[in-house]
């Protein structure tokens, strides 16, 4: 996940998550939502900021909903890439998503024990290897192969990444908490991201009152790798403007 303090929109501040990355390594029962918004504000308070813009991906934007749900007052801004409001998307939807897109039995059934933690940790590596290409729209060797590397950076938190699925995800949701969001929210996917497809994306917008919907034709759900200029030109814009 990104923070941005409104006041300087060119500096950013980019963290790992506790028990990923680089960051510390608690227990894993401690990498909790209250604990791990507790974490994003402290990080706020740690550079003497008053309020801020937040951006999330992925599982960084289910963290960022969180935290605009339990901090509103320290928000201005909230950008949703790529992310979802329940897990039953990613948990329950995004095998058969694969399946209707024409993926083969090895991809679909490798992402239904994947995405529910149900893979082991020496499994971690020849399961993302398998379904790097679903990450992409159009995938090239180029986007594989850092996919790849991506995969070998967070191997080491393959504990972490099967906690997360297993545990965290099993049954959370806060679309009947979207209405408490405060900030200026903007929510960008590629129309063509199995985890959280469009109709999710138009669920969140329905349920974030004001909020901005920006679908990116050609992208998957890494759209910020593949369509990074007009990615980085949308939040730009929408932190000027707003």
């Amino acid at each position: 996940m990104s923070l941005l303090p409104l006041a300087d929109i060119h500096r950013l501040i980019f963290y790992d998550h506790r028990c990923n990355g680089r960051s510390s390594k608690p227990e894993l029962e401690t990498m909790e939502w209250g604990n791990l918004t507790a974490d994003a504000d402290a990080i706020r308070q740690h550079f003497g900021i008053d309020r801020w813009a937040v951006i999330g991906h992925s599982f960084g934007g289910m963290v960022a909903l969180e935290y605009a749900i339990r901090y509103p007052q320290n928000l201005t801004h909230l950008v949703l890439l790529d992310t979802g409001g329940d897990s039953v998307w990613v948990q329950s939807n995004a095998y058969s998503e694969l399946e209707k897109k024409g993926y083969s039995k090895l991809v679909v059934e490798t992402a239904a024990r994947f995405y529910r933690g149900a893979i082991a940790r020496n499994e971690f590596m020849k399961s993302m290897m398998i379904l790097g290409k679903a990450y992409y729209s159009h995938p090239s060797v180029w986007l594989l192969l850092k996919e790849a590397f991506h995969g070998l950076r967070i191997h080491a938190n393959a504990g972490a990444c099967i906690y997360g699925f297993k545990k965290l995800f099993s049954g959370w949701t806060v679309m009947d908490k979207l209405n408490q969001i405060q900030a200026h929210t903007l929510i960008v996917a590629g129309s063509d991201d199995f985890q959280f497809p469009p109709i999710h994306q138009k669920e969140l917008q329905i349920g974030i009152l004001g909020s901005r919907l920006e679908l990116i034709a050609d992208a998957g759900h890494n759209a910020h790798i593949e369509q990074a200029g007009k990615i980085v030109a949308l939040i730009g814009s929408f932190l000027e403007d707003g």
